[in-house]
């Protein structure tokens, strides 16, 4: 199986998130800082994680990522395979063609097929609510945010921020002048 960092790091960012998510949305930031993963690598995970409808965005002051849908209904599966993660233990990514084009397969291939078979239905069997309810039961961090003083993140609830029809640029606010006038 190639479950690499992108993986790994996929579902542990997703567990921080879902365990904090009750004050409102969680900043990547936050969450590089708690699990030492690079901001950068967070945002190129979340952007798929968005895109696979796995976790929702809120921009603006007090923004941030929170669950699009309940932990409960989110597979270990679902994040792998949404950050473009193969679960394939085959040489030949299943294909059939372990020894190169139009060989056939190899001797090990039907094992390695039964393989991704069980993994993927080990997966699928584990929701992110079993790996918070896990966390909790060995005594983990609580749901609470912990303040984070040196930048001035407060721990306080945080509401999400009306939608209004104001201009989001200086271009769109100029335009919107220039056609009153």
């Amino acid at each position: 199986m190639r479950l690499t960092t992108k993986g790994r790091f996929a579902v542990t960012a997703m567990i921080d998130l879902a365990l904090r998510q009750t004050n409102g949305p969680v900043t990547l930031a936050t969450i590089s800082e708690r699990q030492h993963i690079s901001l950068s690598y967070l945002e190129q995970l979340f952007g798929k994680l968005r895109r696979a409808q796995l976790v929702e965005s809120t921009r603006g002051p007090g923004g941030g990522y929170t669950l699009a849908r309940n932990a409960a209904d989110i597979s270990v599966t679902d994040i792998v395979i949404s950050v473009d993660e193969p679960l394939d233990a085959t040489h030949c990514e299943g294909r059939e063609n372990c020894h190169g084009e139009g060989t056939g397969k190899c001797m090990t291939h039907d094992l390695w097929t039964s393989l991704n078979s069980k993994m993927t239905e080990f997966l699928d069997s584990v929701s992110l609510q079993k790996l918070m309810d896990d966390h909790h039961a060995k005594g983990g961090v609580e749901t609470v945010s912990a303040p984070i003083s040196k930048r001035g993140i407060s721990s306080m609830p945080v509401q999400k921020p009306l939608r209004t029809n104001a201009p989001n640029s200086v271009f769109a606010l100029g335009a919107m002048y220039a056609a009153k006038a």
